[in-house]
């Protein structure tokens, strides 16, 4: 979800897009529409889609593919790490040249892209590849220690066919840092929030409530209570979205129904929410922070349907365990072992 939205009429700089100190034509109604349909398209298809891979990452049995999983505790951090990113952002802008810090960002974005775009178009590059295809399997692993201390710090699984698309998303890359054309922009945005929805899973829908309700704070404060948000936005030039919804989809799922209810519900009200900020936006001819309006139908919403259905128990008591934590291992085991120990019972039986 964008943090804050800037006016087109004013030629202020899209979210994500390059920014110069050159005028801009006036705007026209083509343009306008097509700035706003660009904006409704592109923040509404990594969601989707982000969302569903997040299913298949959660059932995934390779390590390097694993999600982090967001706690309550980390969602309650997570305004002031972004309030203190975002004014840190700002003193930097207004101390240092624009030029060398929006270089060195450059850079970071290069590298990150790249990574993120490989991984992204990496299914939909499988399919193209022949059955003859020479594949080869590699394993990046970095450890710490030795013997029993032995811990893990990187542990990535690839292969031939991840390289070849490491190499075109590595030409996007040098597109975007030599041109910072906006399609190459948008590729790397669209890229980095896939992998966002994808990667980063919210352990249960109390965690997203709180750390919707804290970012809902955090935009309206920095949008309306100052002018850092609109400043760092208009010079930042990189491209940057969200996860509840896919926690939804995943909900859906647990309830074995056939259906995704809340999937569907909380997607409409985001395109609701995301649309009454354009709506503003259009009308007051001013920045609006976004999640003034997507917090409350996201959440709004899913809950008026728990109700309706009588789900608000199953809603909140649904939790997921992080997979990479070991006692969430520890206790899959036992789980397991006491599965296989029942059985043999009954067999004996």
């Amino acid at each position: 979800m964008d943090s804050a939205l800037s006016d087109p009429h004013n030629g202020s700089a899209e979210a994500g897009g390059p920014t110069n100190s050159t005028t801009r034509p006036p705007s026209t109604p083509e343009g306008i529409a097509l700035a706003y349909g660009s904006l409704l398209l592109m923040a509404l298809l990594p969601i989707f889609f982000g969302a569903l891979r997040s299913v298949r990452c959660a059932r995934g049995k390779n390590a390097s593919d694993m999600p982090e999983t967001i706690t309550s505790r980390d969602a309650a951090r997570f305004p002031i790490i972004a309030s203190c990113t975002l004014l840190g952002l700002y003193l930097f802008f207004k101390i240092f040249s624009q030029e060398y810090i929006n270089l060195l960002l450059s850079m970071y974005f290069f590298v990150l892209g790249i990574l993120a775009l490989s991984h992204t178009i990496s299914p939909f590059m499988n399919k193209f590849f022949p059955a003859s295809f020479p594949n080869r399997q590699y394993q990046l692993l970095f450890t710490q220690g030795s013997g029993e201390n032995k811990e893990e710090i990187i542990n990535y699984e690839f292969d031939t066919k991840d390289l070849v698309c490491l190499g075109l998303s590595s030409i996007v890359g040098v597109w975007y840092l030599l041109r910072k054309h906006w399609i190459a922009n948008n590729l790397f945005g669209l890229a980095f929030s896939l992998n966002g929805v994808e990667l980063l899973h919210l352990n249960n829908v109390s965690t997203g409530c709180i750390l919707l309700g804290g970012l809902f704070i955090y935009d309206v404060f920095w949008v309306f209570g100052t002018n850092v948000m609109v400043t760092v936005a208009k010079s930042f030039e990189a491209p940057i979205k969200w996860i509840f919804i896919a926690l939804l989809l995943r909900f859906d799922i647990s309830l074995k129904k056939n259906t995704h209810t809340y999937f569907y519900t909380s997607f409409a009200a985001y395109i609701f929410g995301l649309g009454l900020t354009i709506f503003i936006m259009h009308i007051f001819k001013h920045a609006q922070p976004a999640l003034l309006y997507l917090v409350p139908a996201c959440i709004g919403f899913p809950v008026l349907v728990a109700l309706a259905k009588g789900e608000v128990t199953e809603m909140f008591s649904y939790e997921e365990s992080n997979p990479k934590d070991p006692a969430a291992v520890t206790e899959s085991k036992e789980g397991t072992e006491a599965s296989a120990s029942k059985g043999l019972e009954k067999k004996e039986k």
